[in-house]
């Protein structure tokens, strides 16, 4: 028999060694697995060949194996095993653990991890109803030396995570096990500790004596295992053996945030008690954390330190140990508990302020989660602590709001910690979009604790921005800023800051109490601010928009506004070379238009008195065909039929659309465009030979038809709606039926529009498909930016601003036919909910609708058909309902 296992186990050990070689083939490391697997799966020879495989004499990877197969040997065979046999295994495991490994720094951790795992396995089989004894007997090994120790450490952390977390036990072996753990619960923590305490004093004790070097790599070893172990049973245990003995616990784990080598396993003890939920009085010996020694040990441990990886994770757990303290504190505060707000509040706050000044910009983010929790809470919201640190956050805001930290620069303390979280400036670019938005939310609430102090913040930084020289740092070129310049990245955090701050006071201070005059001084200071630069005029027309609310209260800047915003909608670069505009000058010129639109939306009885000026101005830009965009044309008469929904009489605004619409409708209705839009062939012929002026010209009739009837409306009261004019009936329920001023017009413009939806249908169809040009072949086809938001790829963000924006023919003519398509079934859906009852009622409405939309639908792609099904059936259903 001896024979038979030397032999055995020559032959195992020359195949663990040649599986483990890297020089071997893989058909030899395949056979050698082969071999070694059927051995632990048939041979009788497994035990005695494990055991004598695990000899600590052995190599470590020998030993590896020797202590898997009788693992092996315990999980699938220890039920047919008599009892003699077992108690042997017991017996001989228990040996190897007392005597059968090296020292603590010399054993290979994965051996050790194996001989945990056999006396675990054993354990889920055994106890407690057959091994009685078997946490005296784990107590009284740690008796032997530090790695037997360290072995039951991993042995009492795999136990919980099998019985607890990963839940591997047949579910009657799992009760009792977990049952008597709990019974038990109270000597295992106390042995826990003992064991920490008596390492972590070893380990003061010899730290820093000469020659002692081993011994507190060792005792630091112990130390750790512990409080992995701990770890693993804080999560689930009772929460009073966390905080019993007056938090004797809790109190170790805070002084050992203080040990370089002992912090990180610290603070996720911390981290996991903390985040524990349980009924309030249990929790409120957390409260134990605001003491001068445990907040002065988490106060010391935030300071900044070296930039290395492993001090940044535990710089992150503390960070959210902070987080769920405070979490725990305003739970806690003001509940039935009656908890007082603590005497060390202001420590507290200082330590979560260092975070959030912290240069990475993830730590940063999580604090602000526990910012907004403090400053929304009822009662600690009202601290003067509280209220000093709204004052101070509102100066780390300003620093917090600006864009900086890009992973791929060096010009910031940030990007050090950038590189560590972000594999790219794309991931960075998307995480900040979030953290600012987070940000916003917090300043929002502060704005609410001291408004006007809010408000002077932003307005200095605003003064501050107009004063300073812009720079447009080293990625300029031909002197115009990028969006990663130094002036750039300040303008467009200083204008959000702005408008969370003024959006928040507007609805928390009253009228008598709104900072009026000084909100007047920053808007004339920032109309008087002039720059050739495109982006950051975005950010002042920004900051227009933001101030705009109290023009309310200071009406005669209203030509100033609309002077500054006409001015920006003509803005250009390069006078001499006006095409093809850069994307900085197209974007601040849509954001022109967009503001336009904005104060005629939201204040069109302040543009009423120079109603005839804006028109004449609007007029002008309208009849410069070649200088201003389908888009930016069609935005100006949206803003004018805004203004016009104040008139409150339907024949003056009606004649008013009529004048406005005159040229659209006559090019519309013209019999050149009439031939177009019916007949597919012309169609393709007119939008294909690079006739960009009629695409123009096509696209804004659409578009400014669209601006009118989205548009063009009653007024809401009923009595100013019926002295204008404006109802003509009731209906059954006696609700008033109105007329839309733009009725007439949109009935005029309806034969060609369905024509149009029917010709593009047509489009489709394999003749017609077959005339286009072998260039244009794919002008059908979703352009790749569509194909990117459909799959839910991120849209990356644009840096070259500074280049001309170039579309190939193919480009073009996609966007052209993609966007044609979906204004025309945008018009036909608004007109259901605008025009109403003289929409509905119009003769033959269903088969005019079902001789355009619906033509050729075979034919048509399932993107297109996106536009009917989410534009034409969902804009019209409600409206359907009413008048069925």
């Amino acid at each position: 028999m001896a024979d038979q296992v030397a032999a055995m186990c020559d032959q195992l050990t020359k195949a663990v060694l040649v599986m483990m070689d890297a020089e071997t083939s893989q058909v030899y490391r395949l056979e050698a697995l082969k071999f070694c697997e059927d051995f632990k799966e048939s041979s009788s020879l497994c035990i005695p060949c494990a055991l004598q495989l695990a000899d600590k004499t052995k190599p470590a990877v020998v030993r590896h194996f020797g202590l898997q197969t009788l693992e092996h040997v315990i999980k699938f065979r220890w039920n047919n095993m008599p009892q003699e046999e077992k108690v042997q295994i017991k017996e001989c495991a228990m040996q190897l653990l007392s005597r059968g490994t090296h020292s603590i720094l010399e054993e290979e951790s994965h051996v050790k991890d194996a001989l945990s795992r056999i006396i675990v396995e054993m354990i889920k089989r055994e106890w407690p109803q057959h091994w009685p004894d078997m946490l005296k007997e784990m107590e009284s090994l740690t008796s032997q030396g530090d790695v037997q120790t360290e072995v039951v450490m991993w042995i009492l952390l795999r136990l919980a995570e099998d019985v607890i977390t990963f839940q591997t036990l047949p579910n009657q072996r799992r009760r009792d096990i977990q049952q008597t753990l709990t019974q038990n619960m109270d000597n295992i923590f106390s042995f826990l500790l003992a064991v920490l305490h008596i390492h972590v004093d070893s380990y003061h004790k010899v730290k820093g004596l000469p020659g002692h070097e081993l011994k507190v790599r060792a005792h630091c070893r112990v130390a750790v295992a512990t409080l992995n172990t701990l770890a693993g049973y804080i999560d689930w245990v009772s929460l009073t053996h966390i905080t019993s003995g007056n938090g004797h616990l809790l109190e170790m784990l805070c002084l050992l945030l203080s040990e370089p080598e002992l912090q990180l396993e610290a603070s996720e003890c911390l981290l996991i008690a903390l985040n524990r939920k349980g009924k309030l009085e249990e929790r409120e010996p957390f409260m134990l954390l605001f003491d001068d020694v445990a907040i002065q040990c988490i106060l010391s441990a935030a300071q900044a330190g070296e930039v290395v990886e492993r001090r940044y994770v535990f710089l992150k757990r503390l960070c959210q140990v902070l987080c769920a303290l405070g979490v725990q504190l305003c739970s806690l505060v003001g509940s039935d508990v009656n908890v007082e707000v603590p005497a060390n509040l202001s420590k507290y706050t200082e330590a979560l302020l260092a975070f959030t000044t912290h240069p990475s910009q993830f730590l940063k983010s999580c604090t602000l989660a526990t910012w907004g929790a403090l400053f929304k809470h009822e009662v600690l919201s009202k601290e003067a602590v509280v209220v000093q640190m709204a004052v101070n956050y509102l100066k780390v805001s300003m620093t917090n709001f600006v864009k900086t930290g890009f992973p791929s620069q060096n010009d910031n303390p940030s990007s050090d910690y950038s590189r560590m979280d972000f594999h790219s400036d794309e991931d960075f670019h998307f995480f900040f979009y979030s953290f600012r938005g987070q940000q916003g939310d917090v300043l929002k609430i502060v704005s609410r604790i001291v408004p006007l102090e809010a408000f002077q913040t932003a307005a200095d930084w605003l003064h501050y921005q107009i004063a300073c020289p812009i720079d447009p740092g080293q990625s300029a070129c031909k002197g115009l800023c990028s969006p990663k310049s130094p002036s750039v990245v300040q303008w467009d955090a200083m204008t959000v800051f702005m408008e969370c701050v003024v959006w928040q006071i507007l609805k928390t201070l009253p009228e008598e109490k709104l900072p009026i005059d000084q909100s007047m001084e920053l808007l004339q200071a920032v109309l008087n601010y002039d720059t050739k630069d495109p982006l950051i005029l975005s950010c002042l027309l920004t900051t227009v928009s933001v101030l705009l609310p109290f023009l309310v209260h200071r009406q005669q800047l209203v030509p100033q506004v609309l002077f500054k915003l006409f001015k920006t909608l003509t803005f250009e670069f390069d006078q001499e070379n006006k095409v093809p505009r850069t994307k900085s000058v197209k974007n601040v010129r849509r954001h022109a238009c967009s503001s336009i639109i904005r104060i005629c939306r939201d204040y069109p009885q302040f543009i009423l008195p120079s109603f005839d000026m804006f028109y004449s101005n609007v007029k002008k830009l309208l009849s410069s065909d070649a200088l201003q965009t389908c888009l930016e044309r069609a935005s100006l008469v949206e803003a004018l039929v805004l203004i016009s929904n104040k008139f409150q009489d339907f024949e003056k605004q009606k004649a008013f659309l009529d004048e406005l619409l005159a040229p659209v409708l006559a090019e519309w209705t013209s019999e050149e465009m009439r031939s177009v839009l019916w007949d597919p062939v012309k169609f393709l012929s007119f939008v294909g030979a690079d006739q960009v002026v009629a695409e123009q010209e096509l696209s804004f009739c659409l578009s400014a038809m669209l601006s009118v009837v989205k548009r063009a409306r009653w007024p809401a009261d009923v009595e100013e709606a019926k002295s204008g004019g404006f109802v003509v009936g009731h209906d059954l329920n006696g609700a008033p039926i109105y007329r839309n001023p733009c009725s007439a017009q949109f009935l005029a413009f309806m034969p060609n529009l369905l024509a149009l939806i029917r010709t593009q249908n047509s489009l489709f169809m394999p003749e017609n498909i077959a005339r286009l040009s072998e260039t244009l072949v794919r002008a059908y086809d979703l352009m790749d930016m569509e194909k990117n938001i459909v799959i839910g790829l991120p849209q990356l963000p644009q840096d070259v601003y500074d280049s001309p924006v170039y579309r190939s023919n193919l480009e073009r003519m996609q966007g052209f036919l993609g966007t044609l398509y979906d204004n025309c079934f945008t018009l036909l859906g608004s007109a259901g909910a605008s025009l109403q009852k003289e929409f509905y009622t119009i003769d033959g409405l269903a088969e005019l609708i079902a001789g355009s939309a619906f033509v050729s639908l075979d034919q048509v792609p399932d993107h297109r058909l996106r536009s009917i099904i989410h534009i034409l059936f969902f804009d019209n259903s409600a409206c359907e309902l009413s008048f069925e």
